[in-house]
C-alpha cells in the first residue's frame, strides 16, 4: 500500500541561507570542538541580548539540568519540586544524582507548575523547586518566589521552550539561580541539537567552567589564568561543537524576523478558533498579563481524551500531523515501580486532552485555514 502525502508536518526547521558560509569560518578558524569563535559570538549574544550573568552552550538543555544538578552538589536526601506534567529531561538530571522526585500539580489555567502545589510539598529537605515554562508563558514567578522567600530553596527555570520570552517585561532566564534553555530542532531557534545553561549567581561561575571541562580547570588554562590543568571536581563533557554553534549563531541573527512569523501564525490560528472557545469546546491558551508570548507552540484542549484522539486521526487522515505531549510523569511505569499513585488532576487533564498544532516558519496561512476547518468538522459533528 502506497503511504500517503504528508502535507503539513508538525514541524520544519527555518534555515536562512547563511548557514554553509558560517560553517566555512568556523572550519577556516582550525577550531571546531567546543567554545571556538561561534560558541563565544553565542554567549555574548545571550548575555547582550537579555542580560544574563554567564551563559555557557551545552549539547543540550537535559545537559544544562545535569550540570545544575553538579552546580548544587544535589545527593540522596535531597528532594526536587517540578511538575508532574513535563519532559522526562527535566527530572533525571537530578534522579541521576539520588534526589527524590517532588511532583506538583499544573494550574487550572495553563500547564504551568501550581504555586498553591508547590506551597504543600516543601519539606525540611527540599532543595529545590524547577519550573518549567510550558509553551513558553512564564511561570508566576513572584506567586513562587514568595512561597520560598526566606528559605534555602534554589529555583531552577527549564526553560527549554521559553527562548525570548518574558515575565513582567525581564527576560526568563533571569530569575533562577539557573536556567537551562534548548535548540533541539523543534524549537523557535535551532541548531539540531543544542542548550544553554545560564548561571545568574556569579560564585558558581568557577565550579560552572570546571563541570563543563569534564571537571578540570582547562578553561582556566585556556584563558591563561593557569600553566597547566588538572583534574578538580566532578564533571562531564558538556561543551558542543562550534560548527553547531556556528548554525546557531546564524539562527540567533534572523532572531526577530523568526519570531515575528511565528507570533502572526499564533494569532491566526486563535483567531480561527476562538469561535470554539466561546461555545465551551475548546479551551485556547491563556496569556496572563505578567507574561509574553513567544509562539512556542499552538496547543488546544479538549473536553475528553476521546475527542483530542478524534480530532488527531482526522487531521492525520487528510496529512496533517498534529501531536499530544507529555504523559504525566507520576504515572509514568518507572516512577510507580518505586513511589505510590498521587492525584495530580490538572497534569491528568493535559496529559489526557492537550493537542498541539503544527507550527514552524514556514506554515502558510492557507495550511491553518485548512487545519482548523477539520477541527471545527469534528466538533461540530
Amino acid at each position: 500500500m502506497a503511504k500517503s502525502i504528508e502535507l503539513i508536518p508538525f514541524n520544519k526547521p527555518y534555515f536562512n541561507g547563511k548557514e554553509i558560509g558560517y560553517f566555512k569560518n568556523s572550519l577556516a578558524s582550525g577550531k571546531i570542538s567546543g567554545d571556538g569563535i561561534f560558541t563565544k559570538k553565542c554567549q555574548d549574544f545571550f548575555q547582550n541580548e537579555y542580560g544574563f550573568n554567564s551563559s555557557f552552550l551545552t549539547t543540550s538543555c537535559t545537559d544544562a539540568l545535569e550540570m545544575s544538578s553538579l552546580l548544587l552538589d544535589i545527593n540522596a536526601g535531597d528532594e526536587i519540586i517540578l511538575p508532574s506534567y513535563t519532559f522526562v529531561s527535566t527530572a533525571n538530571p537530578f534522579l541521576l544524582r539520588g534526589a527524590k522526585l517532588v511532583f506538583a500539580d499544573s494550574g487550572k489555567d495553563n500547564p504551568n507548575i501550581c504555586p498553591k502545589s508547590i506551597e504543600k510539598l516543601i519539606s525540611s529537605k527540599t532543595k529545590a523547586i524547577v519550573i518549567v515554562h510550558y509553551a513558553g508563558i512564564a511561570c508566576d514567578i513572584d506567586a513562587i518566589k514568595e512561597i520560598i522567600k526566606g528559605s534555602n530553596i534554589i529555583l531552577i527555570e527549564d526553560a527549554a521552550q521559553a527562548f525570548d520570552s518574558y515575565y513582567k517585561g525581564k527576560p526568563l532566564g533571569t530569575f533562577g539561580m539557573f536556567s537551562t534553555f534548548s535548540f533541539h530542532e523543534t524549537k523557535n531557534i535551532t541548531c539540531g541539537e543544542g542548550g544553554l545553561l545560564v548561571v545568574n549567581d556569579p560564585n558558581y561561575l568557577k565550579k560552572a567552567e570546571i563541570i563543563r571541562e569534564k571537571g578540570t580547570n582547562r578553561s582556566a588554562f585556556l584563558k591563561g589564568e593557569v600553566d597547566k590543568y588538572g583534574w578538580l571536581d566532578i564533571g562531564s563533557s558538556f561543551l558542543p561543537s562550534d560548527l553547531l554553534a556556528a548554525l546557531l549563531y546564524s539562527q540567533l541573527n534572523n532572531k526577530n524576523k523568526i519570531q515575528s512569523r511565528r507570533i502572526k501564525l499564533w494569532q491566526y490560528y486563535f483567531k480561527k478558533l476562538v469561535h470554539l472557545q466561546k461555545v465551551d469546546l475548546i479551551t485556547l491558551p491563556i496569556i496572563p498579563d505578567y507574561a509574553s508570548n513567544n509562539a512556542h507552540m499552538f496547543y488546544i484542549v479538549l473536553k475528553t481524551e476521546k475527542i483530542r484522539d478524534r480530532i488527531l486521526r482526522a487531521l492525520r487522515s487528510n496529512g496533517i500531523i498534529a501531536a499530544f505531549h507529555y504523559q504525566s510523569l507520576h504515572k509514568s511505569k518507572y516512577y510507580l515501580k518505586n513511589n505510590t499513585l498521587e492525584d495530580l488532576p490538572m497534569a491528568d487533564k493535559y496529559s489526557s486532552c492537550l493537542l498541539r498544532l503544527p507550527l514552524f516558519y514556514e506554515l502558510k496561512f492557507k495550511s491553518i485555514d485548512l487545519i482548523t476547518e477539520i477541527i471545527n468538522t469534528e466538533l461540530n459533528k
